[in-house]
């Protein structure tokens, strides 16, 4: 007779870990997401950046404003809520994409849009350059992921539902972010590949690591944030090449014009998938009522 209760406590425990579920579930989807809102952030950080002039300095606090409002409404969220998770993915692709450019370009006349002579106020690039740039967002990355691994909490993302779990995997989303646009960005303008050659390379390295998921020796978690810096580059080069012009290798359709289409993409993406969440939250409840009927 006591066999019921059980079940119900072990339902109940699914139930809290469903309620209490914070981010997304790893499926092809998210990948193509993450794409749409890595190449969004590349073409928005460079339309305030470089089109609107405003310059990296002014563009980057603001930017990483947007971003600490975003996060603090995700933190703040009891469940997940795919608005609110692409929102601060974007932002931080946003603020990864201009935080990069400050670091390692000097605002020369070579990444300046248009007519433009100059840009915004303040100081507009520290001009480390890309390998230095990279290897000290590298070191940042290597630190945040020590700390997580001292922390003894989980590095599967599914299961991150603690407040200082959740604070750990967006100070490295944030970072890696601004790795992978350096990675981009020097694929596209110093490596010689060019827009769609440093996109292939990239997407030829992505491939790889779908083969490896497979290979046993190889944690599927280590194979995620591989995957997760990767597909910033891979953002950074098509926003690129969708924006730049057609004599420097890209098909010239503008920052607004691509952020905009880019935009409407994957807001179309996050209702889908809000419509899933709510779908699968309303299943779950109705298989659960007949275990509820039988327990009262």
């Amino acid at each position: 007779m006591r066999q019921p209760e059980v079940l119900t406590d072990l339902d109940a425990a699914s139930t809290r870990t469903s309620v209490m579920k914070k981010l997304p579930e790893v499926t092809l989807v998210f990948w193509i997401m993450k794409i749409a809102a890595t190449t969004l952030g590349e073409t928005a950080g460079d339309l305030f950046a470089q089109t609107l002039r405003l310059g990296y300095f002014l563009t980057t606090i603001a930017l990483f404003l947007i971003f600490v409002v975003t996060l603090v409404v995700q933190l703040r969220s009891s469940h997940y809520n795919p608005f609110f998770y692409w929102t601060v993915i974007l932002s931080t692709s946003m603020a990864g994409t201009t935080t990069s450019d400050f670091m390692n370009r000097d605002a020369s006349s070579k990444y300046l849009s248009g007519s433009a002579t100059s840009l915004g106020w303040g100081p507009q690039g520290l001009g480390l350059g890309y390998p230095v740039g990279a290897a000290i967002l590298i070191s940042i990355l290597l630190v945040i992921f020590a700390l997580w691994k001292l922390s003894g909490m989980t590095f599967q993302i599914r299961d991150i539902v603690t407040f200082r779990g959740e604070a750990l995997f967006w100070s490295a989303i944030l970072v890696s972010n601004t790795l992978g646009t350096s990675m981009g960005d020097f694929l596209s303008d110093s490596s010689g590949l060019g827009y769609a050659g440093g996109a292939l390379l990239v997407t030829a390295a992505l491939a790889v690591l779908v083969a490896l998921m497979k290979a046993p020796a190889v944690p599927n978690v280590l194979l995620f944030w591989i995957g997760f810096v990767l597909t910033r580059p891979l953002g950074a080069t098509a926003g690129d090449l969708l924006t730049k012009p057609v004599g420097k290798g890209g098909m010239n359709l503008g920052t607004a014009g691509s952020s905009a289409v880019l935009l409407a993409v994957l807001l179309g993406l996050m209702a889908h998938a809000q419509v899933r969440e709510r779908r699968a939250a309303a299943e779950y409840v109705t298989e659960r009522e007949p275990v509820t009927r039988r327990a009262g």
